[in-house]
């Protein structure tokens, strides 16, 4: 069963040192979100938003504050942990799909759960499961430069839900698609978010995708604003 919050971020920092001065990126930034809950994060380039996502998932680490995913807190984590934790809690969507050119489409969803340590024909089962839900189980066995730009994110989504995880984080997930295509994706990602209870949180760009979601949030002079 998963819990009421799926990630608690609380009074997080971050700051880099550029040509001598220290650049304040985030500053006592603290939200919540809950199991099922699709929340956006909106601002200019270079407000912190990706930094802000990589800090969630454990890619990076807060000058302070605390993060936690699934029940864990993240600074507590070793890195063997910390992998494992994103593995089986954590999906992610990029604005490139980074999906692996010389595997199909079937191969590429099923990746995550033969790390995690699923035999190979169960992680093919389950990930021709999972390409049913986002309708391209027709495609599964064409390799990735044989599919459209929305249909290889459509490939990245289901491998960020294969494992099941409490969240998918999102950066920019449809900024490389056209109107049409980008459109589609949205509408799968909230679908998905409501059939399937995962929660998301989407940094982007696209002010009508980021109006349906459920929360909104603006990172601005590094402070995260509540929009909605």
């Amino acid at each position: 069963m998963k819990s009421e919050a799926v990630l608690t971020a609380s009074g997080l920092s971050k700051s880099y040192w550029l040509g001598g001065r220290e650049v304040a990126v985030l500053q006592e930034v603290s939200f919540c979100v809950n199991a099922g809950e699709t929340v956006a994060v909106v601002g200019v380039s270079g407000s912190g938003k990706s930094t802000l996502l990589h800090l969630l998932a454990g890619l990076d680490q807060p000058d302070a504050g605390s993060i936690v995913v699934a029940g864990q807190d993240l600074s507590a984590l070793s890195d063997m942990e910390l992998a494992k934790l994103r593995n089986r809690h954590v999906g992610f969507v990029y604005q490139f799909h980074h999906l692996l050119a010389e595997f199909s489409a079937l191969e590429n969803v099923a990746l995550p759960l033969m790390i995690g340590g699923t035999k190979k024909p169960a992680a093919l089962e389950m990930a021709e499961a999972i390409l049913e839900r986002v309708n391209l189980n027709d495609r599964r066995d064409h390799h990735p430069a044989t599919l459209s730009g929305g249909e290889r994110q459509r490939v990245a989504i289901a491998r960020a839900l294969v494992m099941n995880p409490e969240v998918v984080l999102a950066d920019e997930p449809t900024g490389n698609l056209d109107e049409e295509s980008a459109d589609q994706v949205h509408d799968l990602m909230l679908s998905l978010a409501s059939e399937l209870g995962v929660s998301f949180v989407v940094v982007t760009h696209n002010t009508g995708f980021a109006s349906r979601m459920q929360r909104l949030y603006r990172l601005h002079g590094g402070k995260l604003e509540v929009e909605r």
